[in-house]
């Protein structure tokens, strides 16, 4: 713990007493890049907005590299030793570096073993700080922030939209809903929202089931603390999600707000324009050579948590060299050829790729997507429409938000199968039929979800610009904030 002893060092006045206030905002990510990304860009945020404030983020030794790549000077950073918890091999400290999806069960509860090095932490701090801003999984930091008399402050990575119909199901199980009915109203949201078997998400799917160790995991380590949270922060912003707000609100101690701030990336100032040049597959200048037709290219990527069989990578392929548009396509597989030669139009990468870069890029014209929510993000923000593809997690939240709320977007049909491809595999045919349907921008549909991404485009500039809902707020909760230390004494 000497990088927190240093910490907190820094933390006090030439005569070793307490800084007067409180000032310091600790923030705590999941060890998977879809969580952290975000709390890394929220960390940035405050860097930036809110001046006054010093910024400690906490990370493990595998994940300091990658966290100090893209956090501003002015963000500390304190790496808590990650516990060892075999079978999961060591230097394992992030989902995505997980030999096998089996071990993700024991790589959380590994993560719950943080709770030691996070109390150590806290009590080495001079003073209290202002918040703790930590992931949902994190469930244990809402008891060692309370025990400090710190107010915790929950991030989940999703949309107000997917947690309400989420937590709503899960307060409200509803009997006798099977795959092929019809819709079907959800309690707390808006009456003009309904979803169908096929969009509840898997996890939730599984709650019922008690052997189910990520289910033990969300029920015993999890859900108890985060509806205890003082606060819920969302990377969403208000035209988007408002009316999902107070709903969700519901789900939560009286007096909790879900405070809107994103969307963080364009928050932070990642633009396109201020990215980084890494690009070691070398997508952008194949896409400039593509230029001359705007809107041409098919931009196709799944994520790096979900693991795609190699039989829907085979239909995938096949489909869109029958569509007939030219591809970028990032594959997280380094086993898996494609059983079709893709030709000079057709571009499959393994590495790395600058995503926000790619997706801004005017020879971009659609992006077939799993709709994790930073990726729906980032293609609203590009003004690209969405061919919905989700795999795990929220992601038909996600997909039924972009594509049936916003209408950014077009879905496919997992009941559409074709060649040797099994009933779970999404077919040839499908793939072709959705991605000139995405791609077609002269058509009726094609226009529609343009017109649509456009319209979020813009309102998320509006968001993050001086003025915007965004912005007031970030500082709407920082002052509310220092406002209930004042009204409430904290135990010290």
């Amino acid at each position: 713990m000497a990088a927190a002893a240093n910490h907190a060092a820094n933390g006090t006045v030439g005569n070793g007493e307490p800084e007067a206030g409180r000032d310091h905002v600790i923030i705590f990510p999941f060890m998977a890049k879809s969580h952290t990304l975000p709390l890394l860009q929220f960390a940035t945020v405050l860097s930036v907005h809110q001046k006054s404030l010093r910024v400690t983020l906490l990370t493990t030794p595998a994940n300091l590299a990658f966290d100090r790549s893209r956090l501003p000077a002015s963000v500390d950073l304190v790496e808590l030793p990650f516990p060892s918890l075999p079978p999961l091999p060591a230097g394992v400290e992030s989902t995505d570096a997980l030999p096998c999806p089996s071990l993700y069960p024991t790589f959380l509860r590994a993560t719950a073993l943080l709770r030691k090095p996070f109390a150590d932490f806290m009590a080495s701090l001079p003073s209290p700080p202002l918040v703790v801003v930590s992931d949902f999984f994190l469930g244990f930091t809402q008891s060692v922030a309370a025990d400090a008399g710190v107010r915790r402050v929950v991030f989940h990575g999703m949309s107000c939209f997917s947690m309400v119909i989420s937590k709503s199901l899960i307060a409200s199980p509803l009997p006798g809903v099977e795959h092929g009915g019809g819709p079907f109203h959800v309690s707390r949201v808006p009456e003009h929202v309904t979803i169908t078997a096929e969009e509840i998400p898997s996890t939730l799917m599984n709650l019922t089931d008690p052997n189910d160790p990520i289910t033990r995991f969300l029920i015993e380590d999890v859900s108890p603390s985060d509806v205890r949270s003082w606060g819920i922060l969302v990377n969403s912003f208000a035209a988007l999600d408002a009316e999902y707000v107070a709903p969700l609100e519901s789900f939560y101690e009286p007096g909790a707000r879900a405070w809107l701030v994103g969307p963080l990336f364009l928050a932070a100032g990642d633009t396109p324009e201020r990215m980084e040049a890494k690009d070691p597959e070398g997508c952008l200048a194949w896409l400039d050579e593509r230029a001359e037709l705007p809107g041409s290219v098919v931009y196709v990527s799944f994520g790096t948590q979900a693991h795609v069989a190699d039989e829907q990578l085979d239909e995938l392929a096949q489909g869109l060299v029958q569509s007939g548009h030219p591809f970028l396509w990032a594959v997280r597989s380094n086993t898996w050829s494609s059983p079709v030669d893709v030709g000079p139009n057709g571009r499959i990468v393994r590495g790395w790729v600058p995503q926000l870069r790619v997706l801004a890029h005017k020879a971009v014209g659609g992006f077939v997507s799993h709709c994790g929510w930073n990726s729906t993000l980032e293609s609203l923000a590009a003004g690209k429409p969405v061919l919905a593809w989700p795999l795990i997690a929220e992601q038909q939240l996600n997909a039924k938000h972009v594509v049936d709320i916003v209408g950014a977007g077009v879905r496919v049909d997992f009941n559409k199968t074709g060649g040797a491809a099994t009933a779970a595999v999404v077919g040839r045919a499908e793939v072709e039929e959705k991605v000139r349907i995405l791609m077609d921008a002269g058509g009726e549909a094609g226009q529609k979800m343009r017109e649509r991404a456009a319209w979020a485009r813009q309102a998320m500039k509006s968001t993050v610009s001086d003025g915007g809902t965004s912005l007031a707020a970030l500082q709407e909760l920082v002052q509310a904030l220092q406002e209930c230390y004042d009204a409430v004494p904290q135990a010290e």
